[in-house]
């Protein structure tokens, strides 16, 4: 400590220091013989006071990088997934991306006739994003049929979200012949569920934190780890909070009930379309890590990755 702080100080005052420090519960002793490490709470007190976010990787050359990984045009999940695989590499972590929030308003609906009583209905967002649900009817439609249920619900109910139209559907029931209601009363339930294969949270990267010692040396931590990748419960929870506040954020294990594993720190920013937050991305790796270096990753891949959802 004293060459690496550059003071002259002896070894007792560095020990009456560590002490002091250990009193106020910003380190601890693993075990006896060890040395002293930050706690949480040390830990917490160094991002928010003294940690100053200079980073030693080129800024230039992270955002050339990123904006060269994230391609407008690209479908919007390839293009999520490739945030998170930008963040793992960057930071040499786990990389993690709670995908956009599914719009409950939509532009403009089409149904396209699969074949008898199969029809594929396509959502077109507000943001332009496009969604596809099957849906099984109990008789079968004509394409103009189709057509004149589609044109209906974009010239009465475009710009609505789904419940409403569910609601409003049932105050124009009279108005409308039974076979068109049933098909329109299957297009909003459908539009209204989650498709099953879709992921909500993509993660990249993970196997780099089995480099990590203080992650990776205890079986039961690490076994606990994976199990927070697979479930991805806590994950979605963590990254749904942070959706809600601006800016990068730094939840750490054993300070924050959000963070599974006291050894384990995540770092998060939310991202945008057309200035709307949609979704929050971050890196997660151990609380020793290089703040003032994964900090600026974080920041910079929201802001790109915002840019291009929105150039979509």
């Amino acid at each position: 400590m004293s060459r690496y702080s550059g003071l002259e100080l002896s070894p007792a005052t560095i020990r009456n220091v560590m002490s002091d420090l250990e009193e106020l519960g910003l380190v601890s002793s693993p075990h006896t013989s060890a040395g002293r490490v930050p706690t949480p709470r040390g830990y917490r007190l160094f991002v928010d006071t003294m940690l100053t976010v200079e980073s030693p990787i080129d800024s230039d050359a992270v955002t050339r990088l990123v904006q060269t990984t994230l391609q407008a045009g690209e479908p919007q999940q390839k293009v999520v997934a490739a945030a998170a695989s930008v963040l793992s590499n960057l930071s040499q972590f786990a990389g993690v991306v709670l995908t956009p929030r599914r719009s409950h308003v939509f532009k403009q609906i089409e149904f396209l006739r699969l074949s008898d009583k199969r029809i594929l209905l396509i959502i077109v967002t507000p943001e332009g994003d496009v969604q596809n649900r099957m849906i099984a009817t109990q008789r079968d439609y004509s394409p103009a049929q189709l057509t004149e249920a589609s044109n209906y619900i974009n010239a009465h109910f475009a710009g609505l979200s789904f419940d409403e139209v569910r609601r409003r559907l049932r105050g124009e029931i009279d108005e409308l012949r039974g076979d068109m209601t049933a098909l329109m009363h299957a297009a909003v339930t459908a539009s209204t569920e989650e498709p099953a294969d879709e992921e909500t949270v993509l993660i990249s990267g993970e196997r780099n934190l089995l480099e990590v010692a203080d992650l990776s040396s205890d079986m039961a931590r690490l076994r606990k780890l994976f199990d927070v990748f697979d479930q991805k419960t806590s994950l979605l929870q963590l990254l749904d909070v942070s959706s809600h506040a601006q800016g990068v954020q730094i939840f750490i294990g054993g300070e924050s009930t959000l963070v599974p594993i006291d050894e384990m720190s995540v770092v998060t920013a939310p991202y945008e379309v057309n200035g709307k937050i949609v979704g929050t991305l971050g890196v997660i790796g151990p609380t020793r890590m290089a703040y003032n270096r994964v900090i600026p990753i974080v920041d910079i891949t929201a802001r790109l990755l915002s840019l291009t959802l929105s150039q979509q």
